[in-house]
């Protein structure tokens, strides 16, 4: 799919270029030897763009830092602020970064102001030559297009449509759009309806792909490949970030896999360091993930059991174990979440037929575990809050307590 070009520092984005790994840093962005530390982690892994969350306006100014350091120690690896529901912060960091990723939707909470706020910002941009990334993901949708459309594929698309067309009212291009979910079926049909309405609308911005809250170790990996290759291979998506529940460099690799074996010129990307076993992992993931999930095939021939099941299940063809949705971490997570996601799975799984999300922070957990039976989030200082679908029903519990009280209300209500 030919799409717009779109420049972010030393980096392209769509058009002729090829496609970009990317990932996301997980320290507090206060921190900044240890932001600075990781940032140059994955720079050194190949990640060619870095996103930093920017929870609040004082973190505009340790993100400025990180940068001037990271600029300092010879890395031209572009940054991309994430700021979720704040425009102000938006446009602070609009000033000190090359790119911004943004949900306008969730800039207030009246759809008429969000845009105007999302105007505002446009502007802002414009002024300092900053790109965006307009990122909806499934589950965080503004209360204006649920209401409207429904919490589906062709709400999400119709909800990036509307920030497009007003980016190209602004005359603004530097766009890039995502519309992520950890369902990989709804990700799947969100972007090709998005790259449907685009193409109609006569203007295609660059896309983002990935799995939301993917997981981790093999299961997170191949969910990710399953879906992101589907789409690759027809030809949607120029930057990828595979989400795992693991250090930031982990991701990189896989990434570059995906974007290699997908590339129209695979020489102009670095080779991917990856062990034999987690290549082709990868491999028979994206030789089966789109003849799975376009519904061209229902079972598929091998004779390794596990990683079949596993396959199966990224799908959404077969459950063998507990469904996992759990977030990647990011500075606004609050608590160890691989080691407490890992005991959460080692804990559940006995159960069968239920999804469990395992989320890092309070602002986006309930939202972004859209699809979940059962959600564990993180509140701070040590607490957590306990979600039957989106209903909290058990909150401020220590974290000592609480996968064992996870545990207690699933069995509770199998037994009911």
């Amino acid at each position: 799919m030919n799409t717009l070009e779109v420049k972010i520092g030393p980096v392209s984005i769509g058009g002729h270029a090829p496609i970009v790994p990317q990932t996301m840093l997980n320290k507090h962005t206060s921190d900044i030897e240890a932001t600075l530390a990781q940032a140059v982690r994955v720079a050194d892994a190949g990640a060619q763009l870095i996103r930093i969350t920017v929870p609040t306006l004082q973190d505009v100014s340790h993100l400025a830092e990180i940068r001037r350091r990271f600029r300092n120690l010879g890395y031209d690896v572009p940054l991309v602020a994430d700021v979720h529901f704040s425009s102000e912060i938006a446009i602070e960091a609009a000033k000190v970064v090359e790119k911004v990723r943004i949900n306008p939707g969730n800039f207030h909470p009246d759809h008429a102001k969000a845009r105007e706020r999302f105007a505002e910002f446009l502007e802002v941009c414009k002024e300092h030559g900053t790109a965006i990334r307009i990122g909806l993901n499934h589950g965080s949708l503004g209360r204006y297009i649920v209401d409207k459309f429904g919490n589906t594929p062709q709400a999400m698309a119709l909800a990036a449509m509307e920030w497009i067309e007003m980016c190209k009212a602004a005359s603004f291009y530097r766009v890039v759009v995502s519309l992520k979910a950890s369902n990989t079926v709804v990700m799947v049909e969100a972007y090709r309806e998005l790259a449907r309405l685009m193409q109609e609308s006569g203007t295609v911005f660059p896309l983002h792909v990935g799995v939301t809250e993917a997981g981790n170790g093999d299961s997170g990996r191949i969910k990710s490949a399953v879906a992101i290759s589907t789409l690759l291979a027809g030809g949607i998506g120029d930057t990828i970030r595979v989400s795992l529940t693991e250090a930031p460099e982990n991701e990189v690799p896989v990434a570059q896999y995906l974007a290699r074996r997908y590339s129209k010129d695979p020489s102009a990307l670095a080779p991917a360091k990856l062990s034999e076993r987690e290549e082709s992992l990868l491999k028979v993931a994206c030789d089966w993930g789109a003849p799975l999930l376009n519904h061209e095939v229902d079972d598929i021939p091998l004779e390794d059991e596990y990683l079949k099941d596993e396959i199966l299940q990224a799908c959404r063809r077969r459950f063998y174990k507990p469904e996992y949705i759990a977030c990647p971490g990011c500075g606004r997570t609050m608590y160890d979440l691989e080691n407490t996601f890992n005991r959460v799975k080692a804990a559940t799984a006995g159960f069968k037929d239920v999804v469990i999300a395992v989320m890092g922070c309070i602002v986006n957990g309930p939202g972004e575990m859209a699809d979940a039976d059962y959600g564990y989030v993180g509140e701070g200082a040590g607490k957590v809050t306990l979600y039957r679908k989106k209903i909290p029903v058990l909150r401020h519990i220590p974290e000592a307590e609480a996968v064992e009280k996870l545990v207690e209300l699933i069995r509770q209500d199998r037994k009911d």
